[in-house]
């Protein structure tokens, strides 16, 4: 396999990345992910404490470099779901921001500290494409956290099929705001422009203002954004004439981690003669699909498949469903070189992932005549889209239930004109005169797992609707709602 950054085996001083006032260039960045490479020799994973700034791209990439695979931390995750990552992927150690408070959960840990002036010598990348990369975390509709094992040939795979749809070069600038402990953020928004050689610039939050100031004078090329992202830029451009030359400036604007509304879509094209290009993909898959750049606005389809990638869509049966009709539904299953190797320590998970070496993806798509691919929801009931992140509603439910105040509790999302989807609680009270307050079950619950997995709303029911099994019937929630 050939080097993963090929900008760092022979590093000049052009800009790599920018994160607030913390400026690298390629010289500087391998120097400093050289140095913490050479700390990690050995390790069998490490834990990143992934923050919005420049000490987690360092971070990454120096473990990347050692050959060590890397296990992004939300530092926002609650106690719970921290103590199910840390013994699920047993880090050797944390790193973080010389700055950074960490919670008391990573006490046990040792801890190094990524330093930005460090200047070891350049390391020599590892060449096993199977080897792990990355270990992410993804919510499933039931349960804890899974962890994803994503080889860097799957990354490397993912990102150079992306350079390839959307001509992504060494003079590209990036800018977004993105989380850096998911794939949107990390992989695509961080490792993205370093292979390709060109400079991502990271917001640390998001901000109109910011994007206007990166797009526009900062000379930026590619925004990427999750739903809300643009819904907010789109509800600024009629006041922003900064805003909007900015954007009608950029090369190309990308959405993913969900839908993005074609109100949304059509109102940022009328102010700015651009169109958002949406992308699909997952934990386990990375990258399967993109609008093409130049192909002409497409809302509501997430494009065809990248190179080296194949999709099929499958009845309920299994069957593969060859119309191209725009009109008849099917699961989507991908294969290819993107894919993940497996759930860490979890066979029989990963084995029911898959048919034959199709991955099951969940998602539920129509194919339209040009082989473009249009998501209509999820097989499953339990997935919720808020905000950018993909949200299981079975951990909340049962972060609910911990509650001394509720007897039973059902989640499902509803949508939203900003999230996409906002998180909605229907809640059996155990004092039916004291129910607990909307406020109180939200603080609960971002204590518990994370502040975007909150209720957004709080619904007091006498009884929650089951079936003759006692599952919970959440049409009938939706319904009554």
């Amino acid at each position: 396999m050939s080097a993963f950054f090929p900008a760092l085996a022979d590093p000049s001083d052009r800009p790599a990345l920018r994160c607030g006032q913390d400026t690298l260039t390629y010289e500087e960045l391998a120097r400093a992910a050289g140095a913490l490479a050479g700390r990690l020799g050995g390790a069998g994973r490490v834990a990143v404490w992934a923050t919005p700034t420049a000490h987690t791209a360092v971070a990454v990439v120096g473990a990347l470099l050692a050959g060590v695979p890397a296990v992004p931390l939300n530092p926002r995750t609650g106690e719970r779901e921290l103590a199910h990552i840390l013994g699920d992927s047993a880090p050797a150690a944390v790193l973080a921001g010389p700055a950074d408070e960490l919670p008391a959960g990573l006490a046990g840990l040792p801890r190094i500290d990524v330093d930005l002036a460090a200047r070891g010598p350049a390391a020599v990348e590892p060449d096993d494409p199977e080897a792990p990369a990355l270990i992410v975390y993804t919510s499933g509709t039931t349960g804890p956290p899974k962890g994803v094992v994503l080889s860097r040939r799957a990354v490397a795979a993912s990102l150079d099929a992306l350079a390839e749809a959307w001509a992504w070069t060494a003079d590209d600038v990036l800018v977004h705001a993105l989380p850096l402990f998911h794939v949107h953020g990390l992989v695509l928004g961080v490792l993205g422009p370093l292979r390709r050689g060109g400079e991502v610039r990271h917001l640390g939050a998001f901000s109109v203002a910011g994007v206007a100031r990166e797009l526009g004078a900062g000379g930026g090329t590619m925004l990427f954004g999750v739903p809300t992202t643009y819904h907010r830029l789109a509800d600024a451009l009629a006041g922003d004439a900064d805003l909007v030359r900015a954007m009608a400036g950029a090369r190309l604007l990308v959405s993913g981690s969900a839908a993005l509304p074609v109100h949304d879509h059509e109102r940022i094209a009328a102010a700015t003669g651009r169109t958002v290009v949406e992308r699909y993909g997952m934990t386990e898959t990375l990258m399967n699909t993109s609008v093409l750049p130049g192909a002409g606005p497409r809302p509501g389809t997430v494009g065809v498949p990248l190179a080296g990638v194949g999709l099929r869509l499958v009845d309920e049966d299994g069957a593969v469903l060859g119309a191209y009709d725009g009109e008849t539904v099917g699961e989507v299953q991908v294969r290819g070189p993107n894919l993940f190797s497996g759930y860490l320590g979890r066979p029989e998970a990963t084995a029911a992932a898959f048919d034959g070496d199709w991955f099951r993806t969940g998602d539920m798509a129509v194919r339209e005549a040009d082989g473009a691919v249009r998501l209509v929801g999820r097989k499953a009931t339990d997935l919720i889209k808020s905000g950018g992140y993909k949200i299981g509603a079975g951990e909340i439910e049962n972060a609910l239930l911990d509650h001394p105040g509720v007897r039973e509790a059902a989640v499902t999302g509803e949508p939203d004109p900003d999230l996409g989807e906002r998180i909605v609680a229907w809640v059996v009270p155990r004092d039916a005169e004291r129910p607990p307050s909307e406020a109180e079950l939200a603080a609960h619950v971002a204590a518990q797992l994370a502040p975007h997995k909150r209720p957004r709303v709080v619904r007091h029911l006498d009884a929650l609707p089951r079936n003759d099994m006692g599952k919970i019937l959440k049409k009938a929630l939706r319904e009554d709602g």
